[in-house]
């Protein structure tokens, strides 16, 4: 609970003009309402001394101290809670920022259902802290003070008969706080889980109709939907225990206040006014106690939700890079990359248990792993499946670290560059071309925003996309599907292609990108390619070797006995055709393929 209100408090900070208006408004309210049993005291009195006429007089009371009350509630809740929204939006705000600087060994331990579940359930449930958690426990200790000190001022004796039930009060919220706390807990980490299930089948939706896996993928989520509404259930019994607990022990307080107050007023000890306005005020108390049973189970909701915020805000981001002038970017010469002794082993590896039993580490993918691109070089990777390949790519821009070892552009580690600098200068297009909902156009241009259409049709004409485009109803202006799902997967590579060759880079990565095209298009793109890459360093990552053949060096990757990635052959293309080792025989079978594929 500490934990919790030490990251919250300083969300807060940028609102104490608010909060001081929104508790200020609290105080009057709280103060008109408890003005109203001392105006019935003295209304009760008079009408027991047969003073009728007065009863006007005090009705009028009455009524001015409900509006009051009402109008300073509504201010109240209008500063007090609108903070909570305030400090809600900067909360997300930073949650959203965070994730952006995470790195993908991160994103790789957590499913996209489990984060979107903490940005919203988890985040709803701090709010809830910082707007009726904060507020209610304020008015309650006002109206509780208020009380006890008119209470008091009636029958000190009176007053500890109706409140002997305090003690039991603060056990019963000591023991089933915990427990709330506890399920709260699991319930918020079944609720990621449907989350994630649900979020996969979506963007999955076509592969699972394809499958016909749809009464397979409802038992799935039948299953977690059950497990989910069994820990609710399971939080909802100690919940609903609460309350009815709560009004049990204020009952049997209050039948305890009835009857010693009545044997007081016919002892002459009080008036039947006070003892109507001490009821009054224990049953004001009434709703102070809910609320405390209801503010534990806010905070304690909160607090479980906030210790799952806090496994993402404690997540350790790549640096901040700070601001690099445009100018920077300008007219810049290629740049040469250099792996020295380069060891790397993907994080996920070891979650998922690749250390062994015995505790050892995960077999590396790069091991003492050196490479040499010079500077203008388009260089081809190729190999097996789980060759390395694609890891050797995703280390130049940073999408991983090495654990050991570096990379080194211009002669400068990668790590010692800022990240904007670095990615500036690296157009990276992965095997996955993620697209966004939104419009072609705006897909190409995403990394420069202010591109001019004209760019931005020449970058489409490169990657061969132009002339679908032209065939689309709305042009450039065409509406993609969530992930790029309106279109096909040899279209969304083409983006990917264009949207990297739009970026004026001094080095371009491309990781097996065109796989989904036929060979027609293919050398289309890569004459494309060729033409961009003049005055740039070009990295290709292909599994057709028909892809690489122009390159100036190839290299095969293969894992040697300890799994760690080598290169094994290097060369052109037709130095390692006519060498006749492992490149060639792969060339031989795939140009086989091919033949036989055209029969």
């Amino acid at each position: 609970m500490l934990d919790m209100w030490r990251r919250v408090l300083p969300y807060l900070g940028p609102y104490k003009g608010r909060l001081a208006f929104g508790f200020a408004a609290l105080v009057l309210c709280r103060v008109f309402f408890l003005v109203v049993p001392q105006v019935l005291e003295r209304a009760v009195d008079a009408l027991e001394a047969g003073a009728t006429s007065e009863m006007w007089t005090y009705g009028g009371f009455i009524v001015a101290a409900a509006g009051g009350s009402a109008v300073f509630r509504y201010f109240m809740r209008w500063y007090l809670i609108g903070v909570s929204r305030y400090a809600e939006y900067d909360l997300r705000r930073d949650f959203y920022l965070h994730l952006q600087r995470l790195p993908a060994a991160f994103h790789a331990r957590f499913r996209v259902g489990d984060i979107l579940s903490r940005g919203a359930q988890d985040m709803n449930a701090v709010r809830m802290v910082l707007g009726p958690g904060l507020m209610y426990p304020v008015e309650t200790v006002f109206t509780t003070v208020g009380c006890f000190a008119f209470m008091l001022a009636i029958s000190p004796r009176l007053t500890l008969v109706a409140l002997a039930v305090m003690p039991v009060v603060s056990i019963l919220m000591k023991i089933l706080g915990e427990k709330i706390f506890r399920r709260s807990e699991v319930v918020q980490a079944k609720m990621a889980d449907i989350s994630a299930v649900v979020q996969e089948n979506a963007a999955a939706a076509r592969l699972v109709r394809a499958f016909v896996q749809e009464d397979a993928q409802r038992k799935v989520f039948g299953k977690e939907n059950e497990a989910y509404a069994a820990r609710s259930m399971e939080l909802v019994a100690v919940s609903a225990a609460l309350f009815p607990l709560l009004l049990a022990l204020i009952g049997m307080g209050l039948a305890g206040s009835l009857v010693l107050g009545g044997r007081m007023v016919i002892g002459g000890a009080i008036t039947l006014g006070e003892l109507v306005a001490f009821l009054f005020y224990y049953g004001y108390l009434t709703w102070p106690m809910i609320a405390i049973g209801w503010v534990v189970n806010i905070h304690q909701r909160g607090a479980a939700s906030m210790k799952r915020l806090a496994v993402i805000f404690d997540a350790e981001p790549l640096p901040a890079p700070p601001a690099v002038p445009e100018a920077a970017y300008a007219d810049r010469p290629a740049a040469g990359i250099e792996f020295r002794d380069v060891r790397f082993a993907y994080p996920s590896a070891a979650q998922n248990g690749a250390a062994g039993s015995n505790g050892a580490e995960p077999r590396p993918v790069l091991s003492d792993f050196n490479l040499r691109i010079e500077p203008g070089q388009t260089v081809a990777f190729v190999g097996r499946t789980g060759s390395g390949k694609s890891t050797v790519a995703r280390l130049i821009p940073r999408i991983y670290d090495a654990q050991r070892g570096s990379i080194r552009i211009d002669g400068r580690d990668v790590r010692e560059i800022p990240l904007q600098e670095l990615r500036r200068d690296i157009g990276f297009v992965p095997q996955d071309s993620f697209l966004f909902s939104m419009t072609l156009r705006d897909n190409l241009a995403f990394g420069d925003d202010d591109a001019p259409l004209d760019e931005v049709h020449r970058v489409a004409e490169e990657a061969g996309l132009a002339g679908d485009i032209e065939g689309f109803p709305g042009g450039y202006d065409t509406m993609v599907g969530e992930r790029g799902v309106t279109l096909s997967g040899g279209q969304r590579q083409r983006a990917a292609i264009a949207r990297a060759l739009l970026l004026d880079s001094r080095i371009l990565v491309f990781d097996d990108v065109l796989s989904a095209v036929d060979s027609e298009t293919e050398s289309r793109i890569l004459g494309a390619v060729r033409r961009a890459s003049r005055d740039r360093t070009t990295v290709i990552v292909a599994h057709r070797l028909s892809t690489v053949k122009d390159a100036d060096v190839i290299y095969l990757l293969d894992a040697d006995e300890t799994g760690a990635t080598r290169v094994v052959e290097s060369g052109t293309h037709d130095d390692l055709v006519a060498a006749g080792g492992l490149y060639a025989g792969m060339y031989r079978r795939q140009m086989l393929e091919e033949e036989l594929s055209r029969l």
